[in-house]
């Protein structure tokens, strides 16, 4: 996903007359161009996949508290919003995938004990842009705490 095609459809939202997307990829644009200031450079594709993701996350947070407090109507427009964040992600891999690359990164390091966790987050790195990482990381401890 770059960046051109996030900007192709902010201008199909203005001609179209489409309110809501337009908002939202408005705040994504400024989400990207933020991220792209902060760090000094233009964002390669990761790094735009990061941000997308991360503006996911704090709507499907907000989600959560919204729920709690009964604000149906801000659920709704926030699950509006993830749906339209979401069009810009790469299909995430399903988790027997998740599996099967957790299993090439043990058969080539033979992990031992925790300590060797961070040296197979490390090698996991790769699949960040397409999975999610807590799931990833969950997966790993519940892997290495069956070795023992």
């Amino acid at each position: 996903m770059n960046i051109d095609t996030i900007n192709n459809d902010l201008k199909e939202a203005m001609k179209s007359g489409n309110k809501f997307d337009l908002n939202v990829l408005r705040m994504l644009k400024s989400a990207l161009q933020n991220e792209s200031i902060s760090k000094k450079h233009e964002l390669d594709e990761s790094e735009v996949i990061a941000v997308i993701k991360k503006q996911v996350k704090v709507r499907k947070d907000s989600i959560e508290e919204y729920e709690k407090y009964g604000r149906t109507d801000l659920v709704e427009n926030l699950q509006k919003e993830v749906t339209v964040l979401s069009k810009y992600l790469p299909e995430e891999l399903s988790e027997s995938e998740i599996d099967k690359k957790i299993d090439e990164v043990f058969a080539k390091l033979n992990p031992t004990s925790m300590k060797d966790m961070g040296g197979i987050m490390k090698e996991l790195q790769c699949i960040a842009s397409v999975a999610d990482m807590s799931v990833v990381s969950s997966k790993v401890k519940d892997k290495i705490n069956g070795l023992n």
